[in-house]
């Protein structure tokens, strides 16, 4: 898989970056769009629980002196890009049928070309949430760099999960809506806007761990507030990531394997 990704490498980059503009062809304002709601979004989260539920102060009361914007947009823009790679990726083979049908055409790249896609939006939002830490005195440094690499982690993680997602939902055209519910509950399952410090249950704690947007997240705030290295306070955590990104990927490419060649019948 990895030799044909790279064998195609500039096919896939012609690909992403033409799914990417075609997304908000027609729409007055275009690809401003796919950077408006996300900031909307984070404002609106940042008034209602910082001014609403006065979160800022129980982050206060936890130890973490830092303003509450940038403590959520640090779990909010790794989730922005996760919930709009898995849905967008989800639904690969559907919108390029007519690719699908052609033989010559190597169907494996299309979730690669739609992760892809979803992360020139996620690029902005990192450059984004630096400007923002820096307007409030927090300059990066030699651990932002890890931001990258979390970066990278989620990347994999959700090219992993869309081989099985996007080989499933064209014969069970219901999974794109399970998984938007599942993307609904799974941002309060996660730490973004409330604080893991709160729970002191070790069933529960365990539990919450295995979410593995859990490493992500904390690797953003490690990176960007904590100022550790990830193999300094969560080298547990990262072998648990990486073993079942590994395992994600190889189910997920025998499922779309088996399923592959009923995919231009049912399509």
């Amino acid at each position: 898989m990895i030799k044909e990704i790279w064998n195609n490498r500039k096919l896939i980059f012609k690909l992403a970056k033409n799914d990417f503009k075609t997304r908000y062809a027609g729409s007055y304002l275009g690809i401003v769009w796919a950077f408006v709601q996300p900031i909307i979004t984070i404002i609106v989260y940042w008034f209602v629980f910082e001014y609403g539920l006065s979160a800022g102060a129980q982050l206060s009361r936890n130890g973490i002196e830092i303003p509450f914007v940038l403590w959520l947009s640090a779990g909010l823009v790794p989730w922005f890009f996760f919930s709009e790679a898995l849905s967008s990726a989800t639904n690969a083979l559907i919108e390029y049928n007519y690719l699908v049908k052609k033989v010559v055409f190597k169907i494996e790249v299309l979730p690669v070309v739609k992760v892809l896609s979803s992360s020139f939006v996620h690029v902005f939002f990192v450059l984004f949430v630096l400007i923002l830490y820096s307007c409030y005195g927090y300059f990066p440094d030699v651990y932002t760099v890890q931001v990258f690499y979390y970066s990278f982690c989620m990347f994999m993680m959700v090219l992993a999960f869309s081989y099985t997602t996007c080989a499933v939902v064209v014969f069970f055209r219901d999974l794109s809506h399970i998984i938007g519910i599942f993307l609904q509950v799974g941002v309060w399952a996660t730490p973004i806007m409330w604080n893991f410090s709160i729970i002191h249950n070790p069933v529960l704690e365990f539990i919450f761990k295995l979410n593995p947007m859990f490493y992500i997240v904390q690797g953003y705030r490690e990176a960007l507030i904590e100022k550790n290295w990830f193999w300094q306070s969560a080298l547990g955590q990262t072998a648990y990531f990486w073993i079942l990104t590994i395992v994600l990927f190889a189910f997920g490419k025998m499922m779309f394997n088996r399923l592959k060649p009923h995919f231009a019948d049912v399509l």
